[in-house]
């Protein structure tokens, strides 16, 4: 534990209030001396009369609390007068030590014996939440996976609607232009974080990244309920469940909230909670991003308007970009995966003369993404070496892509050494792995191999 203050010997769960009249929700969480609040306002036309209401939004008090457990890293977690079940504490224990893994990496700290206690909650049936179904939320972040959910489910006739989660005033044009693409009707929530953490550096907090797409999850249920809808959907492929790195024999993912083993764990606590009324799963979850980004290349009316660069999603409004920056991780990744399947102008077009594929300067980053550098793999929501040296192929073999310099030297790099062998394309352009999509969001490729 490192000496920033060896006072914090718990992390507290102070409490949650609702109020139905105004739609808002606090969280109060306290450790090393300081109190944290957390607010969201949902819609106050919601049906707040309903019991799973409030156990849905105590599913999201035991998730929020992570953003400001991180400020001490104490090595107990107390949920002070919430009574939850074992299986609950079970649950906790491993979402704090799997979607804090990589804080605790690029903290030098070890959470393996983080301990969460409260009082025990008597047992208790399920709600039995009992929408009608065909209606599902889909929490949208405006990139490809979510865009290509959304085709999905438009396309087998799904009454769908969108779910965004925004700083309170403020909302990311980069996710508004693009659902306003798709039609569909969109529940904003608003999601204000307590100010303090802001000051990490001045009070001297542990800082770092959190599992965000957990409680971004959490509080997609809780409109899920308030709105009557029987799913959440979420747009996490099969990659998202791999880890960054291993350290010390564990792993660590920067994606571990959009894996299996948290969508699962996830699922199974809301099940236990509300009942089957409700399914929480990945549309994408057998999907390798190279697919998806095969499917995205179709629905031509969105490459106008989509924007994945990370520099489009600053919470400082002064600072976020209305345009691709072209030389983030995020940037290259979505760059070298579209390549093999959209038209080079076209491309070059979407990052309006900022192409990373034009710029042999980013040749080091490329070579993360590829496995071809002695870094890691970066800390960002992009695919596997794999299907990224899969894509380096494709796209180098198109005819539209011959004079791109770089590409064809990155192809190169690939094919000239035997420890760099691409997964084959043609296994990640069908189905890969369990999944848990009920049958009547399923798409006709799975149900054939299903049966």
């Amino acid at each position: 534990m490192p000496a920033h203050d060896q006072s914090a010997a718990r992390f507290r769960y102070d409490g949650y209030s609702i109020n139905p009249s105004s739609g808002e929700v606090s969280c109060t969480y306290s450790t090393g001396g300081h109190s944290f609040t957390e607010r969201y306002d949902f819609d106050p036309a919601g049906d707040w009369s309903n019991p799973a209401a409030e156990a849905a939004v105590r599913i999201l008090f035991l998730l929020a609390g992570v953003s400001y457990y991180k400020t001490t890293a104490a090595p107990l977690i107390d949920l002070g007068s919430t009574p939850t079940s074992a299986d609950e504490r079970a649950f906790l224990t491993r979402f704090y030590a799997g979607g804090l893994a990589e804080f605790a990496y690029r903290n030098h700290l070890d959470l393996s014996g983080l301990s969460v206690v409260g009082p025990e909650s008597e047992a208790a049936p399920a709600l039995g939440y009992a929408p009608s179904a065909g209606r599902p939320l889909v929490p949208f972040g405006g990139g490809i996976d979510s865009i290509v959910t959304v085709a999905g489910l438009q396309a087998e006739g799904a009454d769908a609607t969108l779910f965004v989660v925004s700083p309170p005033g403020d909302r990311f044009a980069a996710i508004e232009d693009v659902a306003a693409v798709t039609g569909l009707p969109v529940v904003h929530v608003s999601r204000e974080i307590d100010p303090l953490v802001r000051r990490s550096a001045e009070l001297g907090f542990l800082n770092g990244h959190v599992p965000i797409t957990a409680v971004i999850t959490a509080s997609a249920l809780v409109a899920a309920v308030l709105g009557g809808h029987d799913a959440v959907v979420l747009s996490n492929e099969w990659s998202a469940s791999k880890p960054t790195l291993m350290h010390e024999g564990r792993p660590v993912n920067h994606q571990w909230s959009k894996s299996a083993a948290f969508e699962e764990d996830f699922g199974r606590l809301v099940t236990r909670t509300l009942g089957e009324g409700v399914a929480v799963f990945s549309y994408l979850r057998p999907r390798s991003e190279l697919w998806v980004a095969q499917q995205f290349a179709a629905l031509r009316q969105f490459h106008g308007v989509f924007r994945s660069c990370n520099r489009a999603f600053t919470q400082d409004p002064a600072q976020r970009l209305d345009h691709w920056c072209g030389v983030c991780d995020k940037c290259c990744f979505i760059d070298l995966i579209l390549a093999p399947f959209m038209d080079a102008a076209e491309l070059r077009a979407v990052f309006d003369g900022r192409e990373p594929l034009e710029n042999p300067a980013l040749a080091p980053r490329f070579g993360t993404l590829l496995g071809l550098a002695p870094e890691t793999k970066p800390f960002e929501c992009v695919g596997d070496v794999g299907e990224c040296r899969a894509a380096i192929l494709l796209a180098a073999a198109r005819p539209d892509r011959a004079q791109t310099e770089l590409l064809q030297t990155l192809r190169e790099d690939v094919s000239g050494t035997p420890t760099t062998s691409p997964s084959a394309p043609a296994e990640l352009l069908v189905p890969i792995g369990p999944h848990a999509i009920p049958d009547r969001y399923a798409p006709p490729d799975l149900l054939v191999r299903a049966h």
